[in-house]
Parts: C-alpha cells; sequence; structure tokens
C-alpha cells in the first residue's frame, strides 16, 4: 500500500477495535444507490460516505485486517422475493460477534457472545422477513470468506468490487433447517413488521 493510499484509509486505522467500527458503520449514512447498484471499495466508501450491507462489511473487514485480524464475511441468503444481507465476523476471547450495516432495527451488529458462526447465524433468523407477509425468509448463511484470499489491492482500489460479491454469493451455503420446519415458521406480527418499516436514514438525507 502506498502512502497516498495509507492516508486516504487514515479513518479505518483509528477503527481499532470492533466496536469502535461498528460505531463509525452506524454514523455513516445508507447507500440508497438512487444511480444504480454499486459495490464501493473501501476506499470509495469514504470518498462517497456512504454504504450499503455489503459495502459495510467490505470496510469493517478492512479495517480488521489493517489491524492484524482474519477479515471473514458471511452472506445470509433468503427466499425468493427478499434480499441477502452481509456481516463481517470478529472474535473476541474465543467468542463470534458480527459487525452490520443496515437501515433498519433489525439485523445489526451482534456482541461477541456465540460459540460457533452458526450460533451467531441463527440469531438473524427471527428478524428476517417480508414486511408484506411477515414470511420468515432467510434459509441458508454461506461459510466464512476470508478476504485475505484478494491481496490487499481490493482495499484501495478505484474500482467497484463486483468479482467479490460474486464470490460470497457462490460460497458454499449451509442451510438454517430444512424446508419442512422453515414452511412452519410463525410469521412476523404485524407490530413487528410495523416496527422493521423504521429506517435510520430517509431517502431524502442529503449526500444519499
Amino acid at each position: 500500500m502506498t502512502d497516498e493510499e495509507g492516508e486516504l484509509l487514515a479513518p479505518l486505522y483509528a477503527l481499532a477495535t470492533p466496536q469502535k467500527i461498528q460505531d463509525f458503520l452506524d454514523a455513516l449514512p445508507i447507500n440508497h444507490e438512487k444511480n444504480g447498484e454499486t459495490c464501493f471499495s473501501p476506499r470509495l466508501v469514504l470518498r462517497h460516505k456512504k454504504a450499503h450491507c455489503l459495502e459495510g462489511a467490505l470496510l469493517a473487514a478492512a479495517a480488521l485486517k489493517l489491524h492484524g485480524q482474519t477479515p471473514l464475511i458471511i452472506n445470509f441468503k433468503t427466499l425468493e422475493g427478499d434480499e441477502d444481507h452481509a456481516v463481517t465476523l470478529f472474535k473476541q476471547d474465543g467468542l463470534w460477534g458480527a459487525l452490520s450495516k443496515t437501515n433498519h432495527a433489525v439485523l445489526r451488529y451482534r456482541d461477541p457472545l456465540y460459540k460457533t458462526v452458526r450460533e451467531l447465524a441463527l440469531s438473524y433468523f427471527h428478524e428476517y422477513f417480508l414486511t408484506t407477509t411477515g414470511k420468515k425468509t432467510m434459509c441458508a448463511y454461506s461459510k466464512p470468506m476470508n478476504m485475505n484470499r484478494f491481496g490487499t489491492a481490493w482495499i484501495a482500489t478505484e474500482e467497484e468490487l463486483w468479482p467479490i460479491a460474486y464470490a460470497l454469493a457462490d460460497m458454499p451455503h449451509i442451510p438454517i433447517a430444512s424446508k419442512k420446519a422453515l414452511a412452519k415458521a410463525r410469521p412476523a406480527t404485524p407490530f413487528e413488521r410495523t416496527a422493521y418499516d423504521r429506517t435510520e436514514w430517509a431517502t431524502t438525507h442529503p449526500g444519499t
């Protein structure tokens, strides 16, 4: 990484703990992709000052990597009609937590309380549903993708990271439960659906 790249990424060097990384993600406006779909690199996120879930996960992974931690991302796969979600894993005292960028009151940060990645992934299941019907939609989670496989260029590149997005989507995914069990899942209540509809960053927010 050049001195210029290091200077551009200086904000990430200040994020020395997962908690600080999450605070940074929470303060970052959501990327509503008003001009079309994007997959910003961490450098582009810092420039545009906005991110959606995968862009936030990539920025979090970059911050962990810059502080000597293993940058792992997982994807939550959903049924047709809903959208996947990506989070960045971290480990403290032998337990797993997750860093997450979202515009909703759910699918957010997880404290490092989970013994396995599966335990952590399951904690998101009841929060993942369609607001129109309440149907639970999370059906699988990917094996962790180690971002070290892509070297370091992805952190400071001016290019969008679509090859990484496709690689994450192509990772082997592990079912949450059997199709029979998922079909029997109780729908979210109208109250839960109403609460989910509340967003943190409105589409009219400046710069988003």
